[in-house]
């Protein structure tokens, strides 16, 4: 019975030191990134807090519009759901929309119906390609946004007149309408519509963007006018505030797959850091030049080397290159020695005869010996090592 020794561990083996030396760069950049996207998303959620709701009185809520409409008698009224702001819309009531990208398609066609014959007025704010053609037929909203957030009226709607110059800069928008008014341009696309109902007195009008109606934005130019004007028409005012959790949101035609639910910001950027990795990695992959050998620190034994080459090719079971390789190296030792050109040690045909002649052996055998096929165990490849070995003594002997 036999027993195979435990091999030492060779250079060829990495040590925990060396595993973390080489993977402490991506575990950092890993780190790093993690502690970005927190900080964005609590820095994100703090800033969205309250968000165009009139009961917030964050400097992104918009509690002092609705308390200026309170002082001119109208009434605010805060919806979550489809249903509500469907049963509210009527003559007497405007009917804002604070984020109308947030409802599913079928909820944009149902909202569309309730108010489209209901006489009152309906806001869209900052109503994106993702609903305003649903919830105002004919309005096509640009996919570049307006570069200036302070603009100019420029139109005939009265509104619009007295209040001069607001922050409307947004999403801009085009319109079939030849009724519509068409207000706030910039580069000649309108950031405010006023589009007039087909029958009676309602009408939609779609903001460009919500800066009129937040707390920190209202004393500033025109756009505490403009939003008294656009919000005080009728005397009830229904504020609509989509909400996820909004159970007419699920309906079966409106299932959205993972990348659906991310905003478009995040895909973006990711497909940014793609690019961004592939030329990273081309960049430590380029090659300026041919190799240059670089002069070792230290100087390592031959027999160092090929011991540990041996334990290499033992711990891969390689047989067949340990065995090429000792060939290989006596054919090209023993070709000189029987006048064989280096160029040609390797060719059967030229190197068994000059040995056949110079040992006065069988070709046969010294065929086997030097291009034979390899080992098939241990002892076998150590035999072969010391066939190898006799051989070229019994070239050199005088």
């Amino acid at each position: 019975m036999t027993t195979e020794a435990t091999l030492p561990s060779t250079s060829a083996s990495l040590t925990a030191r060396q595993v973390w030396t080489r993977a402490r760069g991506i575990a950092l950049a890993l780190v790093v990134l993690l502690a970005g996207a927190i900080a964005i998303a609590v820095i994100r959620s703090d800033a969205r807090h309250g968000e165009l709701d009139p009961r917030s009185v964050d400097p992104n809520g918009s509690r002092a519009v609705a308390e200026l409409l309170a002082d001119r008698g109208v009434d605010t009224r805060v919806v979550t759901t489809l249903d509500e702001a469907a049963t509210a819309a009527g003559p007497d009531t405007t009917l804002l929309v604070a984020v109308p990208d947030l409802l599913t398609r079928s909820q944009q066609s149902r909202l569309h119906d309730a108010f489209a014959d209901a006489g009152g007025r309906t806001v869209l704010v900052a109503s994106g390609s993702a609903s305003v053609e649903r919830l105002a037929p004919g309005v096509t909203a640009d996919p570049a946004t307006s570069l200036d957030s302070t603009l100019s009226p420029d139109c005939d709607l009265p509104a619009a007149r007295r209040a001069g110059t607001a922050d409307t800069g947004g999403v801009r928008y085009t319109t079939t309408h030849l009724d519509a008014d068409e207000c706030y341009p910039s580069e000649r696309l309108s950031t405010l519509l006023r589009i007039p109902a087909d029958r009676g007195d309602g009408d939609t009008v779609v903001l460009g963007a919500p800066d009129i109606l937040l707390n920190d934005r209202l004393d500033e130019q025109g756009n505490a006018s403009l939003a008294l004007q656009l919000l005080g028409s009728r005397p009830h005012l229904v504020w609509y505030l989509p909400s996820l959790s909004d159970a007419s949101a699920t309906g079966a035609d409106d299932e959205r797959g993972f990348f659906d639910l991310l905003p478009s910001g995040w895909l973006w950027g990711t497909l940014q850091l793609f690019f961004a990795a592939a030329l990273a990695a081309l960049w430590r992959a380029r090659r300026l030049g041919p190799l240059v050998p670089e002069k070792l620190p230290v100087a390592i034994r031959a027999s160092e080397t090929a011991e540990g080459r041996a334990r290499l090719y033992r711990k891969a079971d390689a047989r067949d290159r340990a065995a090429n390789a000792l060939r290989s190296t006596t054919r090209t030792r023993l070709a000189p020695l029987t006048g064989v050109p280096v160029t040609q040690a390797h060719t059967p045909e030229a190197l068994i005869p000059a040995l056949s002649a110079h040992l006065h052996g069988d070709g046969q055998d010294l065929h086997a010996l030097l291009f034979g096929p390899p080992p098939s165990d241990d002892a076998a490849l150590i035999a072969l090592a010391d066939r190898l070995d006799a051989l070229e003594r019994e070239v050199r002997r005088p």
